[in-house]
């Protein structure tokens, strides 16, 4: 109610209203980790927040970071385990793997990776489908059905290719699952001349990232959230990608910078 830290205000009750340098320095520290982790969501541990907290020109180690937290009762959002979606009980023809888990790119456009993954709503299930750029882990195209076809698949790509400027080359990577080996789906990646490549059967390693993505999303957006019919789904989603995600979220393959920050500063 009163807006204080509890080790601001043990050290209160403790000293009365004086508080030596050290017991001040420490309650500043905590506010600012606890402000660092509320300006998160409640998404970032203390390697995100000791970067957060660089930019302020402060330097605590993960020790004393992760000791704060604790002292304060202030735990990410954890994880749990989610459906896996991938239908490779087909006949279709499927693409080499060329990827080969590389997830590694030195400019924007060399590798992207897709994959789908359900929602559950009130209103039943809702699919996403994303495109991921491996240089800077953005989500650069992305579409949501209620059916998951190819069509679903197809327009994530095709907004990829809007945003990126229609680049040509591009291994455009994903799962065996029969909606990227549609025709639809072949045919959009030879009319805009990208190489299409596929995981091995039964390895999500091979497509990793994707999964990596989607964890963060069920895990830091919709966990803890009540049941939603689908367009607030929708909504929820495009937050989480469009705001959070692509703008300000932190990612450890490319030095704690968002997305964003990441092509921004080397493009400079």
């Amino acid at each position: 109610m009163l807006n204080v830290s509890r080790s601001g205000y043990y050290a209160w009750r403790k000293h009365g209203q004086t508080v030596n340098p050290r017991e001040q320095r420490q309650i500043e520290r905590d506010e600012a980790i606890k402000q660092a982790f509320i300006d998160s969501k409640e998404r970032s541990g203390a390697r995100r927040i000791q970067v957060d907290l660089a930019e302020l020109d402060m330097t605590p180690d993960i020790k004393t970071i992760r000791n704060s937290m604790i002292r304060q009762g202030l735990v990410p959002k954890a994880a749990r385990k989610f459906k896996v979606t991938t239908d490779s009980k087909h006949n279709q023809p499927v693409a080499p793997n060329l990827l080969e888990q590389d997830f590694t790119a030195s400019a924007p456009n060399q590798k992207w990776v897709g994959d789908i993954t359900y929602l559950f709503t009130s209103e039943g299930w809702l699919y996403l489908a994303v495109i991921i750029d491996l240089y800077s882990r953005s989500v650069v195209g992305w579409s949501m059905s209620n059916r998951m076809t190819a069509t679903l698949v197809c327009d994530a790509l095709k907004m990829a290719l809007f945003r990126r400027g229609f680049p040509e080359g591009s291994i455009v990577h994903s799962d065996r699952g029969s909606q990227y080996c549609s025709n639809d789906y072949r045919d959009l990646i030879k009319k805009h001349r990208l190489t299409q490549s596929m995981s091995r059967k039964g390895n999500c390693w091979d497509n990793a990232c994707a999964e990596s993505f989607f964890h963060s999303l069920k895990v830091e957006a919709l966990q803890d959230e009540p049941i939603m019919d689908r367009e607030n789904m929708r909504r929820a989603v495009f937050e989480y990608i469009e705001v959070d995600y692509n703008k300000t979220r932190r990612h450890s393959a490319i030095g704690y910078l968002s997305p964003e920050n990441f092509e921004l500063k080397n493009s400079a």
